[in-house]
């Protein structure tokens, strides 16, 4: 989803003219090459050993990103609306009627909530699937004026619940909640994090930003039980959350120590009946160095959140540190609200007539994956695990989200695609489901809540037929669109209506996850402090296998999380390296067939 941009150092007494540049680039390279967006620096920053520095490259500016054409500015009501909208979206000052949604920085995260801002101005159904057909303001409002409008699905208004009794859990809550009924020890939940921190921290202005935080969301101050055989949240008015401090300062296993205590915290179980959810605690390393450990129980929050804690985080902390008194908005929303809207909406007739898209997509789709394993598999499911560390690298990243806009695909379909061949042929399954998490933040009330939102969404990978790698494209757009819009379906009502009869070794419906985090992240950046995030490994897989990426600097880059109970090392780190082979293969030729029986050269997965 970005757009190649090219970063030029003018010599002396060369003038700054990009069109000129632009047409001298166009000469010599193929036209898929030009950058569209051209950025004048004064020098490229380079790495102590004189490399250039990918990753403290400036992002383009709004012009820059424009470069390649000339601004163009909305010409009727409707070309307006839809303006301000992506504008808003993508949270950029205006944008061109002829630029492109995902040339602009858009995403399939960032393309539901704008489809569902459009729904909301219009007062009429537009699909993602349009979007992704007509992705700029001036082709979107085309299609929308030369279609029928259909009536639009009216969702009920998301207020505050009446306080007089327990709420309700979420479905997502609900779901980990019988896991943990299930399973009150495990630790596959867990969310650890630790940061090194360098400089001079002000310990109780960090202990107030903890506090302030949970003070505020009342998802960090909830507990859970059951009421009359129903589970339900219980939210304290307040809950103190202590910051321990620990010197280990003079101590020659200090280094060691504070590993040991990070694997601790992060295999430390929680129970769900008793709070708090959150734990943290400081080791002092020196006057000027401290350990910040800082877990949480996945019930309680999700990917997106991090970015909310680590924001809110940063602003408390940073008001506190100077005795300022903190700005943030106010919250009118909480997550048990969400929760009570959330069951009173999507139940009886709603979720029935809402469950029949995933019975279509799901009937025929096989139900397990039988991959190979190195190990008798338990009778009952496990959560063992770690992870190997995966990267495409720069170059590899840069082709393929060139791919991507060529076949008009984002690069979370590309990637799923890759990891589903993978997966096909090394079961030798024509066709297999993957999971993949989804924010479920259509609505804008929920952007700043802390919260589990997420839902997990079912992907049917086809390979019959023998396809070409691009004709996978085509079949894989299709099918997570139309999840995309069918996305508020709690997976564990998918998988009740398609699995009833579950097996105790297996994860129903699917038994692997594909992540690609697209999350607005934050740093985290705090005055006068500089920090190292430190690996926290909870020793846990919830599934046999998860390929988890994010793309930064260097490219898309991330883990494979592996079950150590089916599988020895060896094997994931075989798959990631067919992995990559395969991603070079259908790099230099999309047209390669990726059927179970096709022959990839170099790409071997079987044993």
């Amino acid at each position: 989803d970005k757009r190649l941009v090219g970063y030029v150092v003018l010599g002396e007494d060369v003038e700054w003219e990009p069109e000129v540049l632009r047409e001298a680039l166009a000469r010599k390279l193929p036209e898929h090459m030009v950058p569209p967006a051209l950025m004048k620096l004064e020098a490229l920053p380079l790495t102590p050993s004189g490399k250039l520095a990918r990753s403290k490259l400036p992002a383009p500016d709004v012009e820059s990103l424009r470069g390649a054409a000339p601004f163009v500015a909305p010409r009727d009501a409707l070309e307006v609306q839809l303006a301000e909208a992506f504008a808003a979206v993508l949270k950029l000052p205006r944008v061109s009627v002829t630029d492109s949604f995902f040339s602009m920085g858009g995403h399939s995260l960032l393309a539901t909530q704008l489809v569902f801002r459009l729904r909301n101005q219009l007062k009429a159904e537009v699909h993602l699937k349009t979007l992704f057909e007509a992705p700029s303001v001036a082709a979107l409002a085309r299609r929308i004026e030369s279609t029928p409008r259909e009536p639009l699905s009216v969702l009920p208004p998301l207020v505050r619940a009446s306080r007089g009794s327990l709420p309700p859990l979420s479905y997502s809550q609900e779901r980990l909640w019988r896991l943990f009924k299930a399973n009150p020890t495990s630790t596959a939940y867990n969310q650890p994090a630790a940061y090194r921190f360098k400089g001079a921290l002000q310990v109780e202005a960090l202990r107030a930003a903890v506090q302030g935080l949970v003070d505020r969301h009342a998802s960090l101050r909830t507990t859970f039980t059951e009421e009359n055989d129903r589970p339900v949240q219980k939210v304290a008015a307040s809950m103190r959350i202590d910051l321990p401090m620990e010197d280990f300062r003079g101590r020659e296993d200090a280094e060691t120590e504070l590993l040991r205590r990070i694997a601790e915290d992060a295999r430390r179980p929680f129970d769900l009946t008793r709070g708090p959810l959150v734990r943290g605690s400081l080791i002092r390393l020196a006057d000027d160095e401290h350990l910040f450990i800082f877990s949480k129980h996945h019930i309680l929050s999700d990917g997106w959140s991090e970015s909310i804690i680590t924001r809110e985080v940063v602003h408390l902390y940073s008001a506190f540190s100077r005795g300022e008194t903190p700005s943030l908005p106010a919250l009118h929303i909480q997550y048990p609200d969400y929760a009570a809207w959330q069951r009173r909406w999507l139940s009886g007739a709603e979720l029935e007539a809402r469950l029949g898209y995933w019975r279509g997509a799901l009937a025929k789709a096989p139900k397990l994956l039988n991959l190979p394993v190195d190990k008798p598999r338990p009778t009952t499911r496990t959560f063992n695990g770690t992870s190997i560390s995966v990267a495409l690298g720069r170059a590899r990243s840069d082709s393929l989200n060139l791919l991507c806009q060529k076949e008009r695909v984002t690069p979370f379909m590309a990637l799923l695609s890759l990891f589903g061949t993978l997966l096909c042929h090394r079961a030798r399954q024509e066709e297999i489901v993957i999971g993949s998490p989804i924010a479920n933040r259509a609505l804008p009330e929920l952007e700043s809540l802390i919260g589990l939102f997420v839902n997990t969404v079912a992907l049917h990978v086809d390979l019959r037929g023998n396809p070409s790698f691009r004709q996978l494209l085509s079949r894989v757009r299709d099918v997570t669109l139309g999840a995309y819009a069918h996305q508020e379906v709690p997976v564990d009502q998918v998988v009740d209506a398609l699995v009833p009869q579950r097996q105790p070794d297996r994860a129903p419906l699917f038994q692997v996850m594909f992540v690609l985090q697209n999350t607005p992240m934050e740093a985290l950046v705090l005055p006068e402090l500089t920090l190292v995030p430190m690996p926290a490994d909870r020793g846990a897989s919830i599934y046999e296998l998860t390929l988890s990426l994010q793309e930064r600097g260097d490219g898309f880059s991330g883990l494979l999380e592996f079950n150590t109970d089916l599988f020895e090392p060896d094997t994931p780190r075989r798959l990631r390296d067919a992995f990559v082979v395969l991603l070079e293969r259908v790099l230099a030729s999309p047209d390669l067939a990726v059927g179970i029986d096709a022959v990839v050269p170099g790409f071997e997965v079987q044993e």
